[in-house]
C-alpha cells in the first residue's frame, strides 16, 4: 500500500478525475485565504480539508467517490468559516451525514488496503455497512472531542452541548451506514499505480476481482 501512494497521487488525470483535481486546487488556494481572512483556527480547519483532498487521490479512488470527498471536505471547512452551522437550519446535521459517511468509506478503503479487512466487494453489503458504521462513529467521536477541546481551549464560539453532540453522532452513524451499503460500488474501479508499472501507465484495479487493466 505505502509503495503505491506517491505514484498514484502523481498519476496523469483523466475523465472525471479532472473535476476532483479542480476542487483540490480550490482547496489549496483556500488555505492561505482562510489564514489571512479568518485567522489560525480557520487555517487549521482548511488544512484538514486539504488533507481530505489529498488522500483520495493517493488511494486512486473511483472518480465519483474522489470528487465527493474533496467537495464535502471543502464545503465543511467553508461552512465553519462562514458560520453556516449556526445560521442555516440543520446544515450542521446535513454535513455530518454526508461528510462522515464519505470519510467512513474512505477509512474502510484504507483498512482494506492495509489488509485489516476484506475489500467491500468481497466482504459484501452487510459487513461493509457494519464496519462503516463503526468507522463513522469513531470519526464522529474524534470530531466531537475536537470540538470540545476547541471550545474550551481555543475559541468559545465553537458550539458544544449534550443535545448537539448526540444529534451529531446520530447523523454520523446514519451517514456511515448509508455509505457502507454503497461501498461495494464506491470502492470499485480504482486506479492504482504500482512500482515498475508507472512508465507503462495506470493499472486500474477492480476490487473484488483478480483483473488488472492497464490504462493508457
Amino acid at each position: 500500500m505505502i509503495t503505491t501512494l506517491g505514484l498514484t497521487f502523481l498519476r496523469r488525470p483523466h475523465g472525471a478525475v479532472w473535476a476532483a483535481d479542480l476542487l483540490r486546487i480550490v482547496t489549496l488556494v483556500s488555505v492561505p485565504v482562510a489564514a489571512v481572512g479568518w485567522g489560525a483556527v480557520a487555517f487549521a480547519v482548511m488544512a484538514l480539508a486539504l488533507l481530505g483532498a489529498v488522500v483520495p487521490r493517493m488511494l486512486g479512488l473511483r472518480p465519483t467517490f474522489d470528487a465527493a470527498v474533496v467537495l464535502l471536505s471543502l464545503v465543511a471547512a467553508w461552512s465553519s468559516m462562514l458560520d453556516w452551522y449556526t445560521t442555516v437550519f440543520l446544515w450542521d446535521k446535513v454535513v455530518h451525514v454526508i461528510l462522515v459517511g464519505l470519510l467512513a468509506g474512505l477509512l474502510y478503503v484504507i483498512a482494506s488496503d492495509a489488509g485489516v479487512i476484506a475489500s467491500a466487494p468481497r466482504a459484501g453489503v452487510l459487513l461493509s455497512a457494519l464496519v462503516a458504521l463503526a468507522a463513522g462513529m469513531a470519526i464522529g467521536s474524534v470530531w466531537e472531542i475536537g470540538e470540545w477541546l476547541g471550545h474550551n481551549f481555543v475559541d468559545e464560539t465553537i458550539v458544544v452541548g449534550y443535545d448537539d453532540t448526540i444529534g451529531d453522532l446520530a447523523a454520523d452513524g446514519a451517514g456511515a451506514l448509508l455509505a457502507g451499503f454503497a461501498l461495494p460500488w464506491l470502492s470499485r474501479e480504482r486506479r492504482v499505480v504500482r512500482p515498475g508499472h508507472a512508465a507503462q501507465g495506470v493499472r486500474a484495479r477492480r476490487e473484488g476481482t483478480s483483473a488488472l487493466h492497464t490504462q493508457g
